[in-house]
Parts: C-alpha cells; structure tokens; sequence
C-alpha cells in the first residue's frame, strides 16, 4: 500500500474531508488530493503534518498493523562518551591550549586553521 493510500484511509476512517485535513496541516487541497492519488510522494516533515492532522503515529502512515516491525542487526549507538572529543582529561587540556593558541592568531591565521581542519575532517569521512 502506498502512502498516499494510507492518509486517505485513516482520513476517512476519522470521517473528515481534505478541507479539514487542509485546515490542521496548512497544505492546500490540491495538494492533498495529488498525495492522496500517487501523484506526488510528501516529504518527511509533510507526512508527519498528516499524522499529526490525522491523530495518528507517524510510522502508522508506513506499516501495517498495530506496531512497527522488530528491526534486528542494527548497530548500537554509542553513549556520548565515545563520540565527544574532550571529555578526558589531557584532550581537555589539549583543547584549552588550542583554545589559548586561536585567542593569540590573528584573523588571516584563524581561517587558514579552519580551512586546514575542514581538510582534515572531509579526509577523515
């Protein structure tokens, strides 16, 4: 079933027309019309504003059924701990150096460090 499909069958389970669901989201009845029909695929942030008109959880306007599928083999996020740099105590240090080091450059340098560690950092990805 294709999302479109499912708006209007939540729409019209809650009896209420495109003018009401125009009216809750912003989004103009043609458009609504077109989504409602596959002629056109809603963004993100439009389909949330369906689910939000229509009282219903977002992942209801994806899968079938009552609950969204188990999802299994995904990666565990990693606490903030991992991610942030600084945290230790010498990166503190380190940075409170670097931090000194950019009060003291003069402008010109200060963006040739950033372009540098722009560099760096899309090397990195």
């Amino acid at each position: 079933m294709i999302i479109g499909d499912r708006i209007r069958l939540y729409r019209e389970e809650k009896q209420l027309t495109q003018h009401d669901i125009e009216k809750r989201t912003g989004l103009l009845r043609a458009y609504i019309s077109r989504v409602e029909n596959g002629h056109t695929v809603p963004s993100i942030e439009t389909i949330e504003k369906f689910a939000r008109a229509l009282e219903v959880p977002m992942y209801q306007l994806f899968y079938e059924g009552e609950k969204p599928p188990v999802l299994s083999n995904l990666p565990q996020p990693k606490s903030a701990n991992h991610i942030a740099f600084g945290i230790a105590r010498k990166e503190a240090r380190y940075l409170k150096q670097f931090q000194r080091a950019l009060g003291k450059a003069t402008p010109r340098n200060r963006l040739l460090l950033l372009g540098l560690a722009k560099q760096l950092a899309n090397r990195s990805k």
